[in-house]
């Protein structure tokens, strides 16, 4: 099975930087990196034309005008651009454990999405961790993180967590989810009717549900730091969209990835 690892970012080059160097330090490297970029500055361009250069996959930047709070089409337009039948998705706030890749491939299953979890690093810890440019693996006695029991990778458990299916929205994050892509094609990929953060995941996911697919969480494996940052709240408008979705049991939005597809000349 092929994979595509996608991670999204928003002028935050820094971050950025040690996300894709831990994506590229893997025991099981996905077939090609894209970056789903919300219209970040020249900066991020340069960086990651840099990196590509040394890298032994490769690195696809997946770029959209910056026209305010557009992460549904950022998203559509770099699954759109995927070779691979699998697609990971992280934030580019997020360090990965070297078998973050290996655990989600082992979990992948037809009829299922994967939702991981996140180790979340103090500010004064992530300043750190940005100003030595190097990542740091927290252990379970660092007083900086908040929720220890994600740190710990026990594949046993993981494989047992994993045997369970949900459809629940509790919990759904983004930043650590992965589907296949002929799945998310039926449902018409992210919608982007949503131009401001919140409920955008959940949504997704729910067509999802509506559709049959059901929820395999990962826990216990596919570890991964998140970086410090303040965090948005979703307005009512998108809770209508979400409730929508909810109440009519859509498993199509109108505004989603068909038109990228055809743009593409995918199929």
């Amino acid at each position: 099975m092929t994979c595509t690892l996608i991670i999204t970012t928003y002028n935050w080059a820094e971050a950025l930087e040690l996300s894709v160097k831990s994506a590229l330090n893997q025991t099981v490297l996905p077939n090609e990196i894209i970056i789903a970029d919300d219209g970040s500055t020249f900066e991020t361009k340069e960086l990651l034309e840099k990196i590509a250069k040394e890298s032994k996959i490769k690195i696809i930047h997946s770029w959209q005008e910056d026209e305010g709070f557009r992460l549904a089409k950022s998203r559509n337009l770099a699954i759109s651009k995927a070779s691979s039948n699998y697609i990971i998705i992280v934030d580019g706030d997020m360090l990965l454990d070297k078998n973050f890749i290996a655990d989600h491939l082992r979990c992948a299953n037809a009829g299922y999405y994967i939702q991981g979890s996140r180790v979340i690093l103090s500010k004064k810890l992530s300043s750190k961790i940005l100003t030595n440019k190097q990542s740091l693996k927290p252990t379970i006695l660092n007083k900086e993180i908040t929720n220890k029991i994600n740190l710990l990778r026990i594949p046993l458990l993981s494989k047992i967590f994993c045997q369970k299916s949900t459809q629940k929205l509790h919990g759904v994050r983004g930043c650590n989810f992965a589907f296949f892509k002929n799945d998310c094609i039926k449902i018409n990929g992210f919608n982007e009717d949503f131009t401001t953060w919140g409920r955008e995941d959940s949504e997704f996911v729910q067509r999802f549900y509506n559709l049959g697919i059901k929820r395999k969480k990962l826990k216990f494996s596919g570890i991964q730091y998140h970086l410090y940052h303040k965090e948005g709240n979703a307005n009512s408008c998108n809770d209508q969209i979400l409730k929508k979705t909810i109440e009519k049991k859509l498993t199509w939005c109108e505004n989603g990835i068909d038109k990228h597809l055809k743009s593409n000349h995918v199929v």
